[in-house]
C-alpha cells in the first residue's frame, strides 16, 4: 500500500508546464501564480451556517404558459435557484442581460424556460445559443427537450465532432433554436446554410470559458451577423475586462445579475497528495470504499488516455474523454459514467468543460491545473446539489 501526505506549499522542485500550458499564458489569469495552499479547505458543510437565500418566486408564479408550467413540474422544480430567481423575470421582460454566477448553479434553465415561453408567444421567433464545449450543447439540447416537450418547437444542434451534412439538413426544416459552438456555427454561417439576421436572441453561455479557448474572434463574427434590434444575454462565472467590452458592444442597457457568492463550493473538501509513484497512490485512492464516481483531470489528451488505459488494466473500470475521441465515443463514456456503468472517468480540462453529472463522489486533479479557475471549474463537478464532495490535487 502506498502511503501519501497532504501539503500546502511547493517543493524545493519546480514542475514545467508544456507548450499547451505556455499558450494559455495569453488569457489573464494564467500569469497568476497558483498558491497550492488555495488546494486545501474543509467543507463548511456542517462546521459553519451561511445565510440561506430566499427565493421572491416559485416557477408556478412566473408570467408563462402552462404548458410549459406543467413541463417544469415534471421535471421536480419547484423553488427557483438564485439566478434562475433574478434572472427570470427580466428576461421575461426582453431586457438584455450579464448574468454572473458558478456553474451549476442553474443558468440554462434561467435562459431556457422563459425564451420558450416566448417562442410560445411568436412561433417565428428564433434563438441562437453559443456554448463552449460540444457537451455542453448537448445537455442544453437535453434540457430544452425536457421543457419544450409537447410544445411543438424544435432545436438544432451545431456542434464539431458530428455530421455536417445533417446539420445542413436540419437547418432547411422548421426549428426555432440553434445550440452550437462557435466553430461550427461560423462555418456554417459561411457556408450560408445558417442566416443569422432571422435571429432575434442570442445567449452567449459560459462566456468567460469561450474566450479563454480562443472564440473571442467567432464570437464577434457572430454577433456582427445579427440583427441590430434584439436580444442578448451574457452568462459567465467570471467578467473579465474582454467579456465586458465585448457586452458594452453588443448588448443594449444590460441589467447585471450576479449570485456568484464564493469562488469555490463551500460543500467540497479539498486536499492535496505528494507522492514519488502518482499511479499506484492513484489506484490505493480507487480502492477505496467511498470513492464511487470519481472524475480524474489530466492536462493533456495523450496522458489522459494512457491513464485510462492504465487503470483498466490494473481492474478499474473507466474510461476516457477528450478532443481526440470522436464525438459518437465521448458521449457514450458520459453516458455510461452518468449512468453509474463505469465508476472512473479520466479527462481533459476542454472535453469535462460543462458536464452536468449527478453524484461525483470525488474530483481528482491528477495532473495540476494551468489557471485556479481552471481548479474552481474541475472541483465544481463535486458537492453538488447540497451533497459533499471532495477533491484531490496531487502536486
Amino acid at each position: 500500500m502506498n502511503t501519501f501526505r497532504t501539503h500546502s506549499k511547493f517543493g524545493s522542485k519546480r514542475r514545467r508546464f508544456n507548450g499547451r500550458d505556455f499558450a494559455r499564458a495569453t488569457n489573464k489569469f494564467s500569469s497568476k501564480k497558483i498558491d497550492i495552499s488555495r488546494f486545501i479547505a474543509e467543507s463548511a458543510t456542517n462546521t459553519v451556517k451561511h445565510e440561506e437565500y430566499i427565493s421572491k418566486y416559485r416557477f408556478a408564479d412566473f408570467k408563462i404558459d402552462q404548458k410549459l408550467k406543467n413541463n417544469i413540474i415534471k421535471k421536480g422544480y419547484d423553488v427557483p435557484t438564485p439566478i434562475q430567481d433574478q434572472a427570470i423575470p427580466l428576461i421575461l421582460e426582453e431586457r438584455d442581460l450579464i448574468g454572473i454566477a458558478n456553474t451549476g448553479t442553474g443558468k440554462t434553465a434561467a435562459f431556457l424556460i422563459p425564451k420558450i415561453n416566448h417562442t410560445l408567444l411568436n412561433k417565428n421567433s428564433k434563438t441562437i445559443i453559443l456554448t463552449p464545449t460540444r457537451e455542453l450543447a448537448l445537455q442544453i439540447e437535453k434540457e430544452f427537450r425536457d421543457f419544450s416537450k409537447g410544445l411543438n418547437m424544435y432545436s438544432v444542434s451545431c456542434i464539431g465532432g458530428t455530421s455536417i451534412r445533417k446539420q445542413f439538413m436540419d437547418l432547411r426544416r422548421n426549428y426555432n433554436f440553434v445550440i452550437g459552438t462557435p466553430g461550427r456555427v461560423k462555418d456554417l454561417i459561411q457556408r450560408k446554410s445558417l442566416n443569422l439576421s432571422l435571429f432575434n436572441t442570442v445567449i452567449l453561455d459560459e462566456a468567460d470559458r469561450m474566450l479563454d479557448m480562443g472564440f473571442i474572434n467567432d464570437i464577434r463574427f457572430i454577433l456582427e451577423k445579427m440583427p441590430e434590434k434584439k436580444q442578448a444575454l451574457c452568462f459567465s462565472a467570471t467578467l473579465s475586462s474582454e467579456i465586458e467590452g465585448l457586452c458594452n458592444k453588443f448588448l443594449d442597457s444590460p441589467v447585471k445579475v450576479s449570485v456568484k457568492v464564493r469562488e469555490s463550493s463551500e460543500n467540497v473538501d479539498q486536499k492535496t497528495i505528494k507522492s514519488d509513484d502518482k499511479v499506484g497512490t492513484l489506484c490505493d485512492l480507487l480502492a477505496k470504499d467511498n470513492f464511487k464516481k470519481v472524475l480524474i483531470f489530466g492536462r493533456t489528451k495523450h496522458g489522459v488516455e494512457k491513464l485510462s488505459k492504465i487503470l483498466k488494466m490494473k481492474g478499474f473500470i473507466a474510461e476516457s474523454i477528450h478532443g481526440d475521441k470522436t464525438q459518437a465515443k465521448r458521449q457514450r463514456a458520459l453516458d455510461a459514467f452518468k449512468g453509474n456503468k463505469i465508476r472512473v472517468l479520466v479527462a481533459t480540462d476542454v472535453a469535462a468543460r460543462g458536464l452536468d453529472i449527478d453524484d461525483i463522489t470525488h474530483v481528482i486533479n491528477y495532473d495540476m491545473p494551468g489557471t485556479y479557475e481552471d481548479y474552481i471549474h474541475r472541483i465544481g463537478r463535486t458537492g453538488r446539489c447540497q451533497k459533499k464532495g471532495t477533491a484531490i490535487t496531487f502536486i
